[in-house]
């Protein structure tokens, strides 16, 4: 017996007489259906998906999730006044303002695809998971284009108004050094500036005796890559004619050594450090030695076309596909050279020495049927 109101056998409160209910029996279940973030932690259900580096999934016209979601809205409006200010350009050629609005046009994309590029780099560096996390190669070559053309405009006006042609043996060197330094600047700026990659690790790593050994290795190899061009040339020559020099005519010994300036140094210092030391180098972690050698053979002889000039759609397919095969075989041992060594300077001395006696023999050529 006890006494009213008190528990019965040590039962607690909550039977089915008692009017107090039990605080935990109406607690509602957690909520286990959300997708999992970082960690096992439930993720918000606005919250964007994940990918594999615990990273905000991307869309090409989003900016969520994005890490410099203003540096990408100024790529895609920078490109797209540019491009719509050069297509107007073209349109109205006969306007006296249209070279101005082409240039501006020109200002416009420049600007975008720099951006474009460095937004690149910057969400490629938060994902671990990725072999490269760099700009492509391929989005950076359209920079170095436009703003070379830029740069090279502004380079080659005083040379006009001082009666210098652009075209010659002078005004060529003069544009190959301007886009010496774009290619050299652009790979600074968007691949060691964002800590894609060192310069030691594109070759550059090397001691006194290393590079001696590699200039050489390079040079050597420069024998053989000729003879096979020669060879493919004149199996192309009744399909396709013979490939266009991107050098004017070497008529005297002053132009010929202005010729050699520009193809044994000014033009290989800064393909060598785009093509190989940064292109190859980022596509070698991506697909592997042999994918980066074919790749970047590929595309470096895609590069040389990009300029080539025509006055008719059929002369200026021949001269693409005659120049574009002619540099495959120069384009292969690059890369290979490159990639064999480990380094950019028998890179360089191949593409010297290739070009220079291709520049020695057109001089020969030439003097002997004068």
């Amino acid at each position: 017996m006890t006494d009213a109101g008190r528990p019965v056998d040590g039962l607690s409160h909550g039977g089915a007489g008692d009017a107090s209910p039990d605080p935990e029996a109406d607690t509602p279940p957690p909520v286990t259906d959300l997708p999992a973030g970082p960690g096992g932690v439930p993720a918000e259900p606005d919250e964007p998906p994940l990918d594999a580096d615990g990273q905000p999934r991307l869309t090409p016209f989003g900016l969520a999730g994005r890490a410099v979601p203003a540096v990408y809205l100024v790529a895609w409006i920078a490109s797209l006044v540019g491009v719509g200010a050069m297509a107007v350009s073209i349109m109205g050629s006969q306007n006296p303002f249209a070279r101005w609005l082409f240039v501006v046009g020109l200002v416009f994309l420049g600007v975008g695809l720099l951006a474009a590029a460095g937004s690149q780099a910057t969400e490629r560096g938060r994902r671990r998971s990725l072999p490269f996390r760099g700009p492509s190669p391929v989005l950076a070559f359209a920079a170095v284009v436009v703003v070379t053309l830029l740069a090279s405009l502004v380079a080659l006006a005083p040379l006009g108004a001082l009666g210098v042609d652009p075209g010659g043996p002078l005004g060529t060197a003069v544009s190959l050094g301007v886009t010496t330094v774009v290619f050299v600047g652009v790979v600074r700026v968007l691949v060691v500036g964002t800590g894609s990659l060192t310069w030691a690790e594109m070759g550059f790593s090397r001691q006194p005796a290393g590079i001696a050994a590699d200039l050489g290795t390079g040079a050597l190899l420069a024998v053989p890559v000729v003879v096979v061009e020669l060879l493919l040339v004149s199996v192309m020559v009744s399909f396709v004619g013979t490939p266009a020099s991107p050098l004017p005519p070497a008529t005297s010994i002053g132009a010929l050594v202005l010729n050699l300036l520009s193809a044994a140094i000014l033009a290989p210092l800064g393909e060598e450090v785009f093509f190989r030391g940064y292109t190859t180098t980022a596509w070698a972690r991506a697909v592997g030695a042999r994918g980066a050698i074919v790749r970047g053979a590929l595309f470096f002889s895609f590069a040389h076309i990009t300029t080539l000039f025509a006055t008719s759609f059929q002369t200026g397919l021949a001269a693409a596909v005659s120049q574009y095969v002619a540099l495959l075989p120069a384009g292969l041992a690059l890369g290979w050279v490159f990639l064999q060594r480990r380094s950019i300077w028998a890179a360089f001395a191949l593409h010297g020495a290739y070009n220079a006696l291709i520049v020695l023999l057109a001089f020969a050529a030439t003097a002997g049927r004068a």
